[in-house]
């Protein structure tokens, strides 16, 4: 069980520090390689890399950063990364800068841009079926009442990842009701 009593500072390297309160064993495992394989929700690898590269590109101070240097401080394919910095670059997040000290920038004030945003600008909807929005989906009379789950869960993850910033990633600290989250009795554990 994680003890959260307070926002939660995630570190580049992968662990965690609480601002107040104390540490939970697990408090790290957002962020880490591989962690992202749930049972119940699929976070994508164009998603995973797309927020990594954001949040690599925002940590930037010292003017443009490589596409290469990315993908070489986050592990991630560079063929891969190129077509992620692409789609970010149509979302207007980013944008590339040409030259010498070329590389990438942020177009938008990272405190503008939500996880949601990423994931719809990469993936699309927060959720579909059957690659449906929730609201379109035609369900027999006897079954209608699973399009009200969907529009339940959708909003439920509207909750944790409209609020959370590529801006609070960069610091590492999670809004308090996000964080909140993750002390919940059970939550640590797949099902």
């Amino acid at each position: 069980m994680l003890a959260v009593r307070g926002p939660t500072r995630f570190t580049r390297g992968g662990g965690a520090e609480l601002l107040r309160g104390e540490l939970g064993p697990r408090a790290g495992a957002l962020f880490q390689p591989g962690v992202m394989n749930n049972r119940v929700m699929r976070i994508s690898a164009k998603v995973d890399y797309a927020l990594r590269a954001l949040v690599e590109i925002a940590r930037a101070q010292a003017g443009p950063v490589s596409a290469e240097d990315v993908a070489l401080a986050q592990d991630i394919p560079r063929n891969f990364l190129q077509a992620v910095l692409s789609d970010l670059r149509r979302a207007g997040f980013v944008a590339s800068r040409r030259g010498q000290a070329g590389g990438w920038v942020m177009a938008r004030e990272p405190g503008t841009i939500s996880i949601a945003d990423v994931i719809r600008a990469t993936d699309g909807p927060l959720v579909s079926i059957h690659g449906q929005r929730a609201e379109d989906v035609q369900y027999d009379p006897s079954v209608a009442v699973l399009q009200w789950v969907w529009i339940a869960v959708r909003s439920s993850l509207r909750e944790v990842l409209e609020n959370v910033t590529i801006a609070q990633l960069v610091s590492g600290e999670l809004p308090s009701d996000v964080a909140a989250r993750t002390s919940e009795t059970g939550v640590w554990e797949s099902r």
